[in-house]
């Protein structure tokens, strides 16, 4: 089975609640803009439509607009997001993982941006290194093998396909468990305690795959059933908007789904992994091997350990 514990991962949630709620609130305003944008935009669509025959076929395209236009504006914060909300919130589920209690009078969210800027300095640069580190996870997951190296029967190799496309899937998180080894080790060389977190967490793969794979069926179950319970709402927020545009219902759920999963799921998953990553490699150090591994199998791995001798004036890492 998994190898986290359901309740203390919840229990860390809850006290990071101040955390919890700030996403939620990020996540649902870019739902509701997303819910009036597509609104806004079907209505403008039906009325210069309205003169034509097709009126629907004008309002369906307004609402894709509309939500392509926050779909972009969204795309564009992500550095934002990345640097002020999740980098925050994992400094402090890293405090709490190792049983550490926070400063007195200071609030969460201060305290974890103020861990963040002291480690990273500028948005810039974690938000460089976090696409470095996600660069690298496709190396790891075909250095591992996935399970197609344990079917080696036969007729079976598209139901190894498919299993190794679930443990792709499953490995979302795996930027934010680095990012919280970063901030662990304080080490005065981000990049090179990058390269150091991505070889610890490939000579444990297999065991980190299989806790990941458990927690993405959670997850994706969870927010299946957040779809189906938001239709409700959706379509009775857009059954005002005439003909064929009552089927935004659907997609508004899923962008209501797709906010509560990064408010509230996506945290539970991050500390859930990081506490099995941290609880793993405890008294390990990087093996060479796989260090040599990823070195030849990923250019973005090479990328890293360049800029790890670069930064500082290479001076050596701390941890």
């Amino acid at each position: 089975m998994w190898d986290f514990s359901i309740g203390r991962t919840i229990g860390i949630l809850a006290r990071t609640m101040p955390f919890i709620l700030l996403r939620m609130v990020i996540y649902f305003v870019i739902t509701l803009a997303f819910i009036l944008a597509t609104g806004a935009g079907a209505g403008i669509g039906y009325g210069v439509g309205s003169l034509s025959e097709s009126p629907e076929s004008y309002a369906a395209w307004g609402g894709f607009i509309g939500m392509g236009f926050i779909a972009a504006a969204v795309y564009w914060a992500r550095e934002w997001l990345l640097y002020m909300v999740k980098a925050a919130h994992i400094a402090v589920i890293v405090k709490l993982i190792d049983g550490e209690a926070l400063p007195d009078g200071k609030g969460q969210v201060t305290y974890g941006r103020e861990v963040v800027t002291a480690r990273f300095g500028e948005a810039n640069v974690l938000f460089a290194l976090d696409q470095l580190v996600k660069g690298v996870i496709a190396a790891i997951t075909g250095l591992i093998g996935g399970v197609a190296a344990f079917l080696p029967i036969p007729g079976l190799d598209a139901i190894a396909r498919f299993a190794n496309t679930v443990i792709r899937l499953s490995l979302t998180y795996v930027d934010e468990i680095i990012l919280g080894y970063n901030i662990r080790t304080n080490s005065d060389n981000a990049w090179d305690g990058a390269r150091r977190g991505l070889v610890l967490y490939a000579q444990n793969g297999l065991k980190m795959v299989k806790n990941a794979v458990w927690l993405a069926v959670f997850l994706w179950v969870l927010s299946i059933v957040v779809f189906l319970l938001a239709l409700a709402p959706a379509g009775a927020i857009l059954y005002a908007f005439p003909g064929e545009i009552a089927g935004y219902s659907f997609v508004v759920a899923i962008v209501f789904a797709w906010a509560f999963k990064a408010a509230v799921l996506e945290p539970f998953a991050i500390a859930a992994l990081m506490a099995v990553y941290f609880d793993t490699i405890r008294g390990q150090v990087p093996d060479p091997e796989w260090d040599a591994k990823l070195t030849g199998a990923s250019e973005k791995f090479r990328a890293l350990a360049e800029k790890g001798k670069a930064a500082f004036g290479g001076r050596p890492v701390t941890a």
